[in-house]
């Protein structure tokens, strides 16, 4: 499978959309948005360039997207004295993404900075420019020294691929049963996510140092794990219970092939705090200047839904290109993610989920 030309997020605004469901990481965006603006504030003060370079790479679409360009503008403009004169915005996604519904909220964007005074066409003290720049950040992206800030929320813990290690020489997945690192996995499995991880991890370092000017900054939000056991309460039994639902699904229908069951591995790490510090010095591109673990209080309103089916339609909005290209009409998306809203409610019910999330800020060597 090709992760560059089937994922995406679920683009549009229904039911089961990216923008309709991306409540979690909007706000875990908001935790840390201090820092987020503090960082994009000392990236222009240590270079004072006339034209300010952003990139937002992992973009997605929906509100989330606009918002965080919101901010970043804001942050330059309304505190800083002179503004940069230009502020060029680049929004980064795989060529799937729904760059169409971004286009399309653009007149709004530019209405809000106008009314705002931050976008010079009305007098403001900014004129700022929005590109679409498709590709995967693994690899360039950008021209040599056009950015001074990065930014990349929940983005980096998808890999470029599924991890090749994870299948014998006859093709065949050697995690079998499992889509994610599983307590019954053999370790070759994790070091093949491991492996892949810290391919992908140099690979983007090294496309990042290369567009940024000196001294540029980035900021990169992502989920990962304590400590080096992969198997916990957080990520790997929210993989642990989508491959459980996918188990019951295939018993209950008979609908799914054992080898499509046990075909299905996904494109995700959640790194540990020493396995980026390690990368990032092994490079030797960027001083790491911050690095934060936070978590989110699970809070929600019992008299609408339950917990579990929210987490099940973000999963949804996330996962349904991959699934749906692997598993076919054959699956029923709507009885296996009801399967896993009962599944994450039944933990619930034992012990709290709670995946951790870091915040870096690197600065350019």
């Amino acid at each position: 499978m090709n992760v560059e030309e089937v994922f995406h997020m679920n683009g549009g605004d229904g039911a089961n959309s990216y923008a309709k469901n991306s409540h979690f990481q909007k706000k875990a965006s908001e935790m840390v948005k201090h820092i987020t603006i503090q960082t994009i504030q000392q990236a222009y003060l240590s270079i004072r360039p006339n034209s300010f370079g952003i990139a937002d790479l992992g973009c997605s679409s929906g509100p989330n997207t606009l918002s965080i360009v919101t901010d970043l503008v804001e942050a330059l403009t309304r505190e800083i004295t002179p503004p940069p004169a230009e502020i060029r915005v680049c929004l980064n996604d795989l060529p799937t993404n729904d760059f169409n519904s971004i286009f399309r909220s653009l007149p709004d964007l530019y209405r809000q900075l106008r009314k705002a005074g931050t976008d010079g066409v009305a007098g403001g003290s900014s004129t700022v420019f929005v590109s679409a720049h498709p590709g995967s950040f693994y690899g360039r992206v950008f021209p040599t020294s056009s950015l001074q800030f990065v930014y990349s929320s929940y983005s980096l813990h998808w890999l470029s691929r599924i991890p090749p290690g994870l299948y014998d020489e006859q093709g065949k997945s050697i995690n079998k049963g499992k889509v994610y690192i599983a307590e019954s996995s053999p370790p070759s499995v994790s070091n093949a996510y491991i492996d892949q991880f810290k391919e992908d991890f140099a690979l983007f370092l090294r496309s990042r140092a290369e567009e940024l000017d000196a001294h540029g900054r980035m900021v990169l939000i992502l989920t990962g794990r304590i400590g080096h056991d992969h198997v916990d309460r957080g990520n790997s039994l929210l993989w642990e219970l989508l491959s459980r639902s996918l188990a019951i699904l295939a018993a209950q229908v008979g609908a799914i092939e054992e080898g499509k069951l046990d075909s299905y591995d996904v494109h995700f790490y959640a790194p540990c705090r020493g396995e980026i510090e390690a990368e990032i010095r092994r490079d030797g591109w960027f001083q790491l200047e911050r690095f934060e673990t936070f978590g989110m209080e699970v809070k929600f309103d019992e008299a609408k839904e339950s917990f579990g089916r929210e987490v099940a339609r973000t999963v949804r909005s996330v996962q349904e290109s991959m699934l749906g290209h692997h598993f076919g009409e054959g699956l029923s998306l709507d009885s296996l993610f009801d399967i896993f809203a009962r599944l994450v409610d039944e933990e619930m019910a034992i012990q709290e989920i709670q995946p951790a999330n870091f915040i870096l800020v690197l600065r350019k060597l």
